[in-house]
């Protein structure tokens, strides 16, 4: 593993395991590894593409998660997604590059209309979960607890990893960790859109 991996893959993995929720099985899976990076390849290998996910999504740092969110979001949005899609996940981008409290709730009130059923919604509201504070503009901050923006992260890469065609969930697991592992190195972590 890469100095740049180990930067941006920095999080404690004892800490990353009890954030990412995983089960009994996928545990075993991760027993006597020691970097987040094991734990992934162990996972995916045995069929837990999902719980690979969530151990990313609470590893990388928060900018680099919702960025992550976005682009698995953006390659399996349809032709018509509905408007409310597309404005939060640009929002959620927006926020990715400059961290305004602004881009964050205003993804957070997208995502309230687009009704919290997309990726782009949790990508949305994983934006608003990394921001400064969950309170209204103007009011005490309420700094929101560090776990949620995995939490928010893995929805959205979950939701799109199934949408329209569940059948294609484990190619799209593959890309997603791919996507994740180029983010984690400083890359753009990209996916094109997918092939309907």
């Amino acid at each position: 593993m890469s100095a740049a991996t180990q930067s941006k893959l920095s999080t404690a993995l004892p800490l990353v395991l009890t954030r990412a929720a995983l089960s009994g099985a996928a545990l075993e899976c991760a027993a006597g590894l020691v970097s987040v990076q094991e734990v992934v390849s162990a996972l995916a290998q045995v069929g837990f593409g999902i719980e690979a996910t969530r151990v990313l999504a609470h590893a990388l740092p928060k900018r680099e998660a919702v960025w992550w969110a976005c682009m698995c979001a953006a390659h399996t949005a349809p032709p018509d997604l509905p408007e409310a899609d597309r404005k939060v996940r640009e929002l959620a981008e927006n926020w990715v590059r400059q961290q305004n409290m602004d881009f964050a709730r205003a993804a957070m009130e997208e995502a309230k209309r687009a009704g919290f059923q997309s990726p782009e919604a949790w990508a949305g509201v994983s934006a608003f979960w990394s921001g400064d504070s969950l309170a209204p503009a103007g009011a005490l901050t309420v700094p929101p607890p560090p776990h949620l923006t995995g939490v928010a992260v893995a929805g959205a890469v979950a939701l799109a990893s199934v949408r329209t065609d569940a059948s294609r969930q484990l190619q799209r697991l593959a890309m997603f960790l791919q996507s994740a592992q180029d983010i984690a190195v400083g890359g753009h972590g990209r996916l094109p859109p997918e092939a309907t």
